[in-house]
């Protein structure tokens, strides 16, 4: 087995984790440290790289859990995660095809978090991080058939929802 080195193998992920960590919190700031997180929880475990099969997918698996955790942990503190900031473009100068594009990129994600974690997480991997089913189902720690039957059903919401409007 090839030997792991943190500096080519692990910091190229940065931006994979970060992108992770967003879209299950939708909050930058908490983004920025869960990735931190991460990064710091694999060196630590630097001793125990050996037996890990796949390293990226490892590396988001721990992300993914630590984004859940932070998750968990604000919904106990009753902190909204709706309350996030978001970079308003000057609509006043924009045309209206824009507006409209926008408009319906914000109600997808705002559909896509509505749905239920499982699905979020999955339909996200699939569809934005372009990873595998059988990657998926090693980060999430379910059989494969399972992330199958979720992605299913968590882009037949999505399109019921899209259509409903």
């Amino acid at each position: 087995m090839e030997e792991i080195s943190f500096k080519n193998d692990v910091l190229p992920l940065k931006d994979k984790l970060f992108r992770l960590a967003l879209r299950i919190t939708s909050n930058r700031e908490e983004a920025e440290d869960i990735v931190q997180d991460t990064l710091i929880k694999l060196w630590n475990q630097r001793n125990e790289w050996s037996a890990i099969r796949n390293m990226e997918t490892y590396s988001m698996t721990v992300c993914r859990n630590l984004a859940l955790d932070a998750i968990s942990k604000s919904e106990r503190q009753n902190i909204s995660l709706d309350e996030t900031a978001h970079d308003q473009p000057d609509t006043s100068r924009m045309q209206d095809e824009v507006l409209m594009r926008q408009q319906q990129m914000d109600r997808i994600r705002a559909i896509i978090q509505q749905l239920p974690e499982k699905q979020r997480t999955i339909i996200l991997l699939r569809d934005i991080e372009e990873k595998s089913y059988q990657e998926i189902a090693e980060i999430m720690g379910i059989n494969l058939s399972d992330v199958k039957v979720n992605l299913f059903r968590a882009r037949q919401t999505l399109k019921a929802k899209i259509n409903k409007s």
